[in-house]
């Protein structure tokens, strides 16, 4: 594989410096996702809302492709095409696999990347290195099943449906194991971690000190958004200034995003323009 890290300074989620000038699009192929997360409700969607799982419409990889042209002739500083959702990039792997072959077959040097929560990684990260995606996330909230069992509700895995410790469990397992194989084979990790009041703020700094052990790159620590219609509606969302506390203390073991912006799964344009939705009809800036 190539040396990611010489274009790593072009994507704005992995590179401060990159933010305020090169561009991403985020393309709302893969509407499944496999796990329950009790934070979570993609069906909740308003046009200036901006948090991750929020997308007005789930489109096919051709039009995937039709709007990734639409916005390259619009936006010269379009470097990064991502599939964050509104589902999960492999658990509709099929649609993610083929919006990201088009894409490749149209312009080679454009940066592919995705997010994941990683339950199918290790089955599936073979096929992430074949299409030459260079920048994969990964949502890990915690290192011990019994506090996963208070953030996941259910996890559904090869036609079964797992609840409580042992669903965290089987989620954990395959997200170490898929990050492991990533790094080890070129990929730049990320790792997004929601920041729980109560519920895992305290395990943070181990798990970002276990994530450095395992190669990732960079981890980015977020707050608790309240969503209406989630089982964690009524929560306290995080605290900025811990928030901000917990970033500092844990950049002592592994570099820190501090630029995330919580983008929607149809996002476009720089990461500190206003949220809002891409479609091909609209103008973009």
């Amino acid at each position: 594989m190539k040396n990611y890290l010489d274009i790593n300074r072009n994507h704005p989620c992995f590179s401060p410096g990159a933010a305020p000038k090169q561009a991403r699009i985020h393309l709302p192929v893969a509407k499944r996702c496999n796990i329950s997360c009790n934070y979570c409700n993609r069906k909740y969607d308003c046009l200036n809302e901006s948090r991750p799982g929020v997308a007005s419409e789930i489109i096919s990889p051709r039009e995937g492709l039709e709007r990734f042209q639409h916005y390259r002739k619009h936006l010269p500083h379009l470097s990064v095409v991502g599939i964050a959702g509104p589902g999960d990039a492999l658990a509709d792997w099929e649609e993610s696999r083929q919006t990201m072959s088009l894409i490749r077959q149209y312009d080679p040097r454009v940066i592919l990347c995705l997010s994941t929560n990683g339950l199918k990684l290790p089955k599936l990260a073979a096929g992430i290195l074949a299409l030459e995606v260079s920048h994969v996330t990964v949502t890990v909230n915690t290192l011990n099943p019994e506090t996963g069992a208070k953030i996941y509700r259910y996890v559904n895995y090869e036609g079964k449906r797992y609840y409580d410790r042992e669903g965290a469990r089987i989620l954990l397992e395959n997200q170490l194991s898929g990050i492991r194989f990533l790094t080890q084979n070129g990929v730049i990790v990320k790792i997004n971690t929601v920041m729980i009041p109560g519920i895992n703020d305290q395990e943070i700094p181990d798990l970002v000190r276990q994530m450095k052990e395992l190669g990732v790159y960079i981890s980015n620590i977020m707050p608790l958004i309240p969503v209406p219609g989630s089982l964690f509606e009524n929560m306290n969302p995080t605290d900025p200034r811990e928030l901000s506390m917990m970033r500092h203390s844990c950049q002592n073991d592994l570099r820190q995003m501090f630029h995330c912006q919580q983008c929607r799964a149809d996002a476009v344009g720089l990461l500190n323009s206003r949220p809002g939705c891409a479609k091909a009809g609209q103008q973009a800036g």
